[in-house]
């Protein structure tokens, strides 16, 4: 009976012990070394919140092109979010003077360059400088990770890498070959799994991360076993040594 205790435990230990290759991160990334990187921007979306800033050589000549703020003491994240423009579902923003106006298919940039140029060609402004930023872009991070939440980003482009950051990092009991991706591209849903033990997704489309990326960290095998019947291999290793405490004293 001791024996087949003694085994049992044993077994158990092994069976939840988690190998050097299933917790490295991107375990073949010097292949990657010295390789191009592409900066991609992500298509401006609905619900996005747009910070556009119009100056001119003659600042009082920009003014009815800006949102005169209603607010003081500072320039945070909310009060940018609350001064800036909210795309519809139909792609397009309500701009003073120039009425509504679309951002389909548009990075920040793109729109940029096609808003300074219907300013100058339908003469309002003589060279002005335009400035667009999007100021609620976020990404939410679930699972086996520190810190799971919604995470609000500023600047142009965050890797994958750099999100789970923000959470934290993956627990020990994160899945690193199984980090699932759900993202919205242009009203179509696109699901992927990222194997973070090896580095070929760093030349994938989801290298980067986008705003309102869903990234969702499974439990390994371990976890997984262990829960629903003992919670973890210091519980088990507790209840083994009461059964054996109760067996010796019964033998005796």
């Amino acid at each position: 009976m001791l024996k087949k205790l003694f085994v049992i435990s044993c077994l158990f230990i092994v069976c939840s012990c988690s190998s050097k290759k299933e917790i490295l991160y991107m375990q073949d990334a010097e292949q990657f070394n010295n390789t191009t990187i592409t900066y991609t921007n992500a298509p401006i979306q609905p619900n996005d919140v747009l910070r556009i800033t119009i100056s001119a050589l003659i600042p009082e000549s920009a003014m009815p092109y800006n949102k005169v703020s209603g607010t003081t003491g500072g320039s945070t994240i909310d009060i940018m979010q609350l001064e800036g423009y909210l795309v519809s579902e139909n792609l397009t923003i309500n701009f003073p003077v120039l009425g509504v106006l679309s951002v389909a298919e548009q990075t920040t940039q793109e729109f940029a360059e096609f808003l300074k140029s219907k300013l100058e060609n339908d003469g309002h402004l003589k060279n002005p400088s335009v400035d667009v930023r999007l100021v609620n872009a976020k990404v939410t991070v679930l699972g086996e990770v520190r810190q799971p939440g919604t995470f609000n980003f500023t600047e142009q482009n965050i890797t994958l890498l750099q999100a789970l950051g923000y959470a934290g990092d993956l627990t020990i009991n994160g899945k690193r070959e199984d980090v699932l991706i759900m993202r919205d591209d242009n009203g179509i849903r696109k699901i992927t799994h990222i194997d973070l033990t090896g580095s070929e997704w760093l030349d994938s489309d989801f290298y980067y991360v986008k705003p309102n990326d869903m990234i969702v960290v499974n439990p390994n095998n371990p976890k997984v076993k262990s829960a629903g019947f003992v919670g973890n291999v210091g519980t088990f290793l507790s209840v083994v040594s009461i059964l054996l405490s109760t067996v010796l004293i019964i033998s005796k």
